[in-house]
């Protein structure tokens, strides 16, 4: 058999992949999807993932059933969308711990960009810089005047090791040319709660669970992390207006599936998406929920996810954090 004998089986076999998968699109969804997420019931990546889910289940005809899968930095519920069947009926609500873990941990089981077929970006959260009313520093340039003059003096709160307000303190550290020490609490309550009582001097913590703080003027906010001020507190600056100049880090949501889902039940997934995202409804109820609404094609999310992955591990390795 020559050579183009050889070629006409290896056509004829990708052909009916290609078929196979388009036949796989036309009857899906036909039962319930999941949407694994990696943290706790009232989370923010929770919360997000039930606005989306509703609507999702609306467009596409079939329940979307939020799985909170809880543990190891979101890797849990990672690695179970990375090993699922590759039918498009499980999928993850990223965030920023999916970029953090392969930077935290020395051993993930999966590839956090190669084992994922992306989506869409979802939506973005700023952090806020929070310190007590009576707290020297009104703004951020008298902040880094104050650290500069008093290195290793001052301390900041986050919810824990390898979270993505210690890896925003850490940037803020190497790009103001400071040193403040890193205090980790469990959880944001703990943390907000320590710098009310004045154990510590800064948290760095989501904007929606600070609010109350911030309306009662309980805590006084320094700046915002986001490139542009956020909406729910449109009065605080950002880090870059106030005199840092490139600092940018935002929290951040997207969905994915597994990787080697058929195309075309990629497509219509994020055809879907699209079309929840546009909603104003859904704009609204991710807005009241702390977050902007933010849609991106599946190749923006990709890059966006390996970008994290670079910029973080940056920061780690200048910052001295140790994998665990």
């Amino acid at each position: 058999m020559g050579w183009l004998g050889l070629r006409l089986p290896i056509a004829a076999l990708a052909c009916a992949g290609m078929l196979g998968g388009a036949a796989q699109a036309q009857d899906w969804p036909s039962r319930p999807i999941k949407i694994m997420v990696g943290f706790g019931a009232g989370g923010g990546t929770d919360i997000i993932s039930r606005i989306v889910g509703q609507s999702l289940s609306e467009v596409l005809g079939q329940p979307i059933v939020v799985e909170n899968r809880v543990g190891a930095g979101g890797t849990i519920a990672a690695n179970g969308v990375a090993t699922a069947p590759k039918d498009g009926y499980t999928t993850l609500m990223m965030s920023n711990a999916h970029a953090i873990a392969p930077v935290l941990y020395k051993t993930v089981p999966y590839d956090s960009v190669k084992d994922f077929d992306m989506i869409s970006q979802v939506g973005t959260a700023g952090l806020v810089f929070l310190v007590h009313p009576e707290f020297p520093a009104k703004n951020l340039k008298e902040l880094i005047a104050l650290l500069k003059a008093n290195p290793g003096k001052y301390n900041y709160a986050t919810t824990g090791v390898g979270s993505t307000q210690h890896f925003a303190g850490e940037l803020f550290n190497q790009m103001a040319g400071v040193q403040i020490t890193h205090v980790p609490f469990r959880g944001t309550p703990a943390a907000l709660a320590g710098l009310v009582g004045k154990q510590v001097d800064l948290v760095i913590e989501l904007i929606q669970p600070s609010l109350g703080q911030l309306q009662s003027g309980t805590l006084r906010p320094i700046a915002v992390t986001s490139p542009d001020r956020f909406p729910a507190v449109p009065e605080i600056p950002t880090m870059i207006e106030s005199g840092l100049p490139g600092y940018n880090v935002t929290s951040w949501y997207g969905l994915a599936m597994t990787a080697g889902t058929p195309a075309p039940i990629v497509k219509k997934m994020t055809d879907a998406m699209r079309q929840v995202l546009a909603r104003d409804t859904i704009s609204q109820q991710i807005r009241t929920a702390g977050a902007l609404p933010k849609s991106s094609t599946p190749e923006q999310l990709r890059d966006h996810v390996a970008n994290e992955i670079k910029k973080w591990i940056e920061v780690r390795d200048k910052a001295g954090i140790q994998q665990q």
